[in-house]
């Protein structure tokens, strides 16, 4: 899901759909007949140990992949350990009331604060509301890989590294996410279908940052867990910039079609995982009624229980969202709110 997000003094538009090309011919009726339920279980669960459910032998288990156990740059990763943070937009509160507000409800703050800016726009020397332990989020968008490739934009790609570094504190920079999509002007998709151009615009921007000294940035490479359209030129392989170039690999994934947290991190995980620290860096879920919306709270942070290379994550917080009428903020419900709480509470979490 790609919604609209603000910057701190303008609209930044935004696709109000994304990474959905796979699933728009699921019928509407289908959908909303499905209610998920965490008990849900295969039939092998219920099978004697040892033997499926046909009572054929199971084959055994294969050993857990290896993961990544340091790694993140200035802004560390700690195994066992995620960070929980938010993009927080919440109606007629600032960000510092938004703050107050969810650490009132939560008994906690924010870990990361995730913030968008366009790509000519100043990025911060400092960000409102920000907490004493949190690690800022930006989200800077990008443009044409030629208007970076031909060495036009250096001086404006100097100057962003120049305030970022001035911000005196470690941060995670997410450059251009999404690029496996087509709905942005910086995706493969609108540029020529060249992944080159996207990982040599990568690559001059993180030495432009290492010539201006700018070393509290961690850089984030950021795709949508699926890609549009599905294509080799615009796979995960073909746009990673190389392991020198990413600190952390991040994936945005949302619960918009009954999608479980395996179907929108496994592949990620799986290809990344050994290599690099995990961070889901943007994730939501739509309110199905009932329970719905809490119990796959529940299940994401189940998910994240189990993969010990995730070591952070960032939740869309908001009921702001322009031209989209699901609310997003994860007090929708009481049941809800109580979900991200229990999960915010986690040891899990604690990073």
């Amino acid at each position: 899901m790609s919604p609209a997000h603000r910057a701190p003094r303008r609209m930044l538009a935004r696709r109000h759909v994304l990474g959905l090309t796979a699933l728009a011919a699921v019928p509407v009726a289908a959908v909303a007949a499905f209610r998920f339920r965490p008990e849900d279980t295969p039939a092998e669960a219920t099978s004697s140990p040892g033997r499926t459910a046909s009572g054929t032998p199971r084959p055994p288990a294969a050993p857990p992949p290896a993961v990544v156990t340091r790694g993140g740059g200035p802004v560390p990763f700690r195994p066992g350990r995620a960070l929980l943070g938010a993009y927080l937009d919440l109606s007629g509160r600032t960000r510092t009331e938004a703050q107050a507000l969810r650490r009132t409800q939560t008994g906690r703050d924010e870990r990361i604060l995730h913030v968008f800016y366009d790509w000519e726009d100043l990025l911060p020397r400092s960000i409102e509301g920000l907490p004493g332990h949190a690690f800022p989020m930006v989200s800077w968008r990008g443009t044409r890989y030629d208007a970076i490739t031909s060495g036009a934009s250096d001086a404006l790609i100097a100057r962003a590294a120049r305030r970022l570094k001035s911000f005196g504190r470690p941060l995670l920079l997410r450059w251009a996410w999404e690029m496996n999509g087509d709905w942005y002007g910086w995706g493969a998709a609108r540029n020529d279908k060249d992944p080159g151009g996207f990982i040599e615009s990568w690559r001059r921007l993180h030495r432009i940052f290492g010539e201006q000294g700018a070393d509290n940035v961690s850089w984030v490479w950021s795709p949508n867990w699926n890609s549009a359209p599905v294509a080799d030129w615009n796979t995960y392989a073909t746009l990673y910039p190389g392991d020198k170039y990413v600190d952390w690999v991040g994936v945005s994934g949302y619960n918009l079609h009954h999608e479980k947290p395996e179907t929108l991190f496994g592949p990620i995980y799986r290809s990344y995982a050994a290599r690099k620290p995990i961070l889901i860096t943007e994730v939501g879920a739509v309110d199905r009624g009932g329970r719905t919306k809490a119990d796959w709270i529940t299940l994401f942070a189940k998910w994240v229980q189990a993969h010990p290379a995730v070591g952070g994550v960032t939740w869309f917080d908001t009921d702001t969202h322009p031209g989209y009428t699901e609310k997003w903020r994860i007090d929708t419900d009481a049941e809800s709110l109580a979900a991200y709480v229990a999960m915010a509470k986690s040891a899990r979490f604690s990073g």
